[in-house]
């Protein structure tokens, strides 16, 4: 090929992990001040891939089949005996992220926000209607 491109330069090389957290965070931002409030505390962690004993735990065989993941305890369920609990966390990974936005053709910021505001959803217990009309009025 002309000038020694294979067809893999482009689109450029995949966003970084902390391009995704920036999106992800940006989602957040734009959520309604009344999650926003009961996010506090909670961390967000971008990571390449879930570790295997995740993907064990959750009776996932490929690391590339959970773009994200919710650790912690529903806002309703807790109580004030969680004190010595370990903050509630939000992982996406970067890997399944990246291989469902090829495979999809969904433009990766929409993937983010979906991925995000599922686990979001999670942490407040929503329904996947809930989630749906979440990730709509962020979208605005």
């Amino acid at each position: 090929m002309a000038g020694g491109m294979d067809g893999q330069e482009a689109m450029g090389a995949p966003p970084s992990a902390d391009a995704i957290e920036t999106q992800a965070r940006a989602v957040i931002a734009r959520l309604p001040e009344a999650f926003r409030a009961h996010l506090g505390d909670v961390v967000l962690v971008v990571e390449e891939e879930a570790d295997a004993e995740t993907l064990d735990a959750l009776g996932i065989d490929h690391p590339l089949d959970l773009t994200g993941l919710y650790h912690g305890r529903p806002v309703g369920e807790k109580s004030a005996f969680d004190s010595g609990a370990l903050p509630d966390r939000i992982h996406l990974y970067r890997q399944a992220m990246l291989a469902e936005w090829c495979e999809s053709g969904v433009r990766l910021d929409d993937l983010v926000a979906h991925v995000t505001i599922h686990e979001i959803g999670h942490h407040f217990g929503l329904s996947d209607d809930d989630m749906h009309a979440l990730e709509a009025a962020v979208a605005d």
